[in-house]
């Protein structure tokens, strides 16, 4: 048996066959605006491709307009009804954790700081934000569902990237491996399910472990449509659990990039928060989630909120004691938390579609071509014993704060 860092050592070099083929093409031939244009018109599973869509690209469309034949439909559907009873709380540990936590993996942070619209937070947070309540919905993979369509094009966004990185030489691929490669994809696949699982265990969320275990597997799913190799993607909480922890003990760490990129985050959720009293809760809830290590790291500030936060999973466990007890108030507090998750993301969207567009060019005033330094790795806490549904070692970012 080949052990975990050897192949995650493999996974480096390895990054999607179909995507990276079928974008190599579209370059080649001039095709990209043409594709961005016409795919404007393609939002909905079950929509006829345009005439006058490139043959490559279309031919990628139909390779990838179904789920893998393998879905658990009963699975999915369990993680739908996780997804809605935890919506808002979902939302939280999505904006003020995984994103972050992405900020945190270097190499990560200077190739989202290198694309013309990954550069933006508000872009990125409401492309995420929009992807998850597309999947999460109960079309999501019937005709006239958005996800399908939004994962085809991720998934060749992610490969524009890589062609762009290697093809104008702006990547260090000896030392780095392949732009978003199946390591860092999966990793990515891991800050979206294990990592909010864990923060919503950290705020004090109720949660059972078939909920738990179906939202991770909701975003094998994800990652089975976005090219992630299914050989290599954790099956179960346990699995990703130790892939998690390795994966930052490999790769987290400090930047001017994740600085950089946190500091936009938390002006943009500041802009979002009604008037300017409460602005300093949104650092408090990032460093709250992922401990003060990593926010240090992000040079996320120190406010006197900090300690008032602490106080959320109090608050929040009346409330869902609430919920648990009352059908009333289980009703109210699901419209509440689907309201507000409606709100954040119609604040980031501004009411459009995201059209998650191949970018044509890179940045110029950002510069790839020297190494990031792998060296500057995460020393994990001590593991703290946890009898949670996790199972496991709680060596999470903000485990030891």
């Amino acid at each position: 048996m080949i052990p975990i860092e050897a192949s995650m050592d493999a996974l480096r070099h390895a990054g999607d066959e179909l995507a990276d083929a079928t974008v190599a093409t579209l370059f080649e031939r001039g095709q990209v605006g043409t594709f961005n244009t016409l795919m404007r018109y393609v939002s909905t599973s079950g929509s006829p491709l345009p005439d006058g869509l490139p043959e490559v690209a279309r031919e990628y469309l139909q390779a990838t307009a179904a789920p893998p034949s393998w879905v658990d439909w009963g699975e999915m559907e369990k993680a739908r009804l996780f997804f809605t009873d935890n919506d808002v709380h979902i939302t939280t540990a999505l904006s003020f954790a995984a994103m972050p936590a992405c900020y945190l993996v270097p190499h990560v942070a200077r190739l989202l700081s290198a694309t013309h619209g990954l550069r933006y937070p508000a872009k990125r947070m409401a492309e995420t934000g929009q992807f998850t309540v597309y999947l999460m919905r109960p079309d999501a993979f019937e005709a006239g569902g958005r996800f399908v369509p939004a994962a085809q094009k991720v998934r060749l966004l992610h490969a524009s990237i890589r062609h762009h990185l290697r093809r104008e030489g702006l990547w260090d691929t000896a030392e780095l491996g392949v732009p978003i490669c199946q390591e860092d994809m999966i990793g990515g696949q891991m800050f979206f399910s294990m990592l909010v699982l864990d923060s919503l265990h950290r705020l004090g969320i109720h949660m059972s472990a078939e909920g738990a275990n179906a939202y991770l597997y909701a975003w094998r799913v994800v990652g089975a449509m976005l090219g992630v190799d299914q050989d290599a993607v954790p099956k179960d909480l346990d699995e990703a659990r130790r892939f998690l922890d390795l994966y930052m003990i490999r790769h987290m760490g400090p930047s001017p990039e994740g600085a950089e990129l946190t500091r936009q985050l938390i002006e943009l959720y500041e802009e979002v928060v009604p008037g300017t009293l409460f602005d300093p809760i949104v650092s408090a809830l990032v460093r709250h989630l992922v401990g003060d290590t990593c926010a240090d790291w992000l040079e996320v500030p120190r406010t006197a909120w900090d300690t008032v936060v602490k106080a959320v999973p109090r608050l929040l466990g009346v409330l869902e004691t609430v919920e648990d007890r009352s059908p009333l108030g289980a009703w109210l507090l699901d419209r509440l938390g689907h309201l507000t998750t409606v709100f954040e993301l119609s604040s980031l969207t501004r009411g459009r579609v995201m059209h998650y567009a191949i970018p044509e060019h890179l940045r110029k005033d950002y510069g790839l071509s020297s190494a990031v330094s792998a060296k500057r790795r995460w020393t994990p806490p001590p593991p703290v014993v946890d009898a949670s549904w996790s199972g496991a070692g709680d060596r999470r970012p903000g485990a030891a704060t």
